[in-house]
């Protein structure tokens, strides 16, 4: 018995007179429900601060160009779009991230109808992916995932429909958000190779379209010393400490958990049962533009441990895979596929609203040391989005007591944008990042900034974030708060605040600083 019902089957004669059912416009509702509940939790509910990256991309958006040091400008334009509409707030600029999410999600309805002509098959497909944490996160926070996985999405549906040259449009779009992207030519490649009826005169349309999303970058790199490629370098393990062996074990383990275990392994078997030579060409399609991505990203770990977010473009068309291969099979799968997406539930809830289990959590683990003050980060990943708005409040008490004008400063290069976001008057703020041996960022490449330009700075004061700095960089350097953020009595992060006066510079860099 097939897991769904073939929607294309004549109706039971019994049944005639009944009005039947549009899994259609359940699937337009899911996505119009889920979009305006992100909105709403975004606007009301939401307890977490932005994301370092997110503040980090706020930053740049109120400095607009065409390519900056680490991603290319798409998140920027987007989120001075929503900043314009709704304010420099915490709504604008998430409303980058409920919007993307809302476009990806109706990309994967749409492409689960072209490869499966199942309107119920898609319904499942797309409630099924509203449970994972993994779109919570796409549709909460505004990082470049959001409108690159959009544009995945839809050069998917291109690409299936043989619409090659607003394929190549989109992909051109989504290299600016992520130069990921340009994977999918290469995929679409490997799709020609291994499938000749693929080979149409007009795919040569999207070979030319889709490198012009490169272009612009490669100008800004161009005009500012290949930063983006020394920091790609870097970021790909070259010129640094090898990946231990188990770096790929680690790799898969991580895919296991962000996808629950369960469709982790159901895309594994899909991927082997539609594999080209064995499937039709939709699913060779689909299979051509998910698992190469996966293998690369599985291959990177060689030389670095990956991010657990590296292979996300390969499980949208591995989500129809799953779907297509599950409406073949017995309905002994329908047991496990409710258990999944309710334990997705039960894991977007706790990602929504981490409270409700943190301090289960930190009873798990030691007590809180002044070594170790936040033992609970070990377990939830969401702590790196609290206590932002704790650190800004003591940053502007420690201004105000001051009496007098002050630079503001962070170690870490992820830190200015939260402080520039939540401080009073949402200020300027600058890193010593590459002077203390943290990687370069978009900071530096601004000017003038303390490092670079210890003349425009010098005997000024500052207020800063981080450790202590050695003799010389001031004249005099004083911890003034230990800032301890907590959520239920639990303590979530902590940071040190300095006043340092009478600024010299640092001559030359305290460690050798990391692209």
């Amino acid at each position: 018995m097939p897991l769904f019902r073939d929607s294309s089957a004549p109706p039971d004669p019994a049944t005639v007179h009944h009005v039947p059912v549009s899994w259609g416009v359940f699937g337009a509702a899911v996505v119009v429900c889920f979009t305006l509940f992100n909105a709403a939790y975004v606007g009301w509910w939401c307890p977490h601060d932005l994301a370092p990256d997110e503040a980090h991309y706020w930053d740049w958006s109120r400095r607009l160009d065409y390519g900056y040091y680490s991603k290319g400008p798409l998140i920027a334009w987007l989120i001075r779009a929503g900043c314009t509409l709704f304010g420099d707030t915490p709504f604008g600029v998430r409303s980058v991230a409920v919007t993307c999410c809302g476009l990806l999600l109706l990309g994967l309805w749409r492409l689960c109808l072209d490869a499966t002509k199942n309107e119920q098959i898609a319904f499942g497909v797309l409630l099924s992916a509203t449970t994972l944490p993994l779109t919570t996160a796409v549709g909460v926070v505004s990082t470049i995932d959001g409108p690159f996985l959009a544009c995945w999405a839809w050069a998917t549906v291109a690409t299936l429909r043989k619409r090659w040259t607003l394929a190549g449009w989109l992909v051109t779009v989504g290299t600016l958000a992520k130069p990921t992207m340009l994977l999918f030519p290469a995929c679409v490649a490997l799709l020609l190779v291994v499938h000749p009826e693929w080979r149409t005169r007009r795919v040569w349309a999207f070979f030319v379209v889709s490198p012009i999303g490169l272009l612009p970058l490669l100008a800004w790199n161009a005009a500012h010393d290949w930063v983006s490629v020394r920091h790609l370098f870097g970021h790909a393990g070259n010129g640094g400490d090898p990946a231990p062996w188990y770096s790929p074990l680690a790799f898969v383990g991580g895919q296991f958990a962000l996808l629950l275990g369960g469709w982790f392994v159901l895309w594994v078997v899909a991927a082997w049962r539609v594999r080209p030579g064995r499937a039709s060409s939709a699913s060779t399609c689909l299979w051509c533009l998910s698992v190469p991505v996966f293998g690369v990203f599985l291959l990177m770990t060689v030389r670095t441990t990956g991010e657990v977010n590296w292979p996300a473009p390969a499980y949208i068309g591995g989500a129809v895979l799953i779907a297509m291969w599950l409406s073949e099979t017995t309905h002994r799968w329908r047991m496990g596929m409710v258990c999944l997406i309710s334990l997705g539930l039960l894991g977007s809830v706790v990602v929504r609203w981490p409270g409700l289990v943190r301090p289960q959590l930190a009873a798990m683990l030691a007590q809180p040391t002044e070594n170790h003050p936040t033992p609970v980060r070990r377990l939830d990943p969401t702590a790196r989005l609290a206590g932002w708005r704790t650190l800004a409040k003591a940053v502007d008490e420690v201004r105000n007591e001051l009496g007098e004008p002050a630079e503001l400063v962070a170690m870490a290069w992820n830190v200015p944008g939260e402080l520039a976001f939540y401080c009073a008057g949402q200020p300027t703020v600058y890193t010593f990042a590459p002077a203390v041996g943290d990687r370069f960022s978009q900071y530096d490449l601004w000017r003038p900034n303390p490092v670079a330009d210890a003349q425009a700075f010098r005997g000024k004061t500052f207020v800063y974030v981080g450790t202590e700095l050695p003799h010389g960089v001031f004249d005099r350097i004083e911890r003034v708060r230990r800032v301890t953020a907590t959520d239920g009595g639990v303590p979530v992060a902590t940071w040190d605040v300095w006043v340092g006066r009478g600024f010299r510079g640092f001559g030359s860099p305290l460690h050798r600083p990391r692209y």
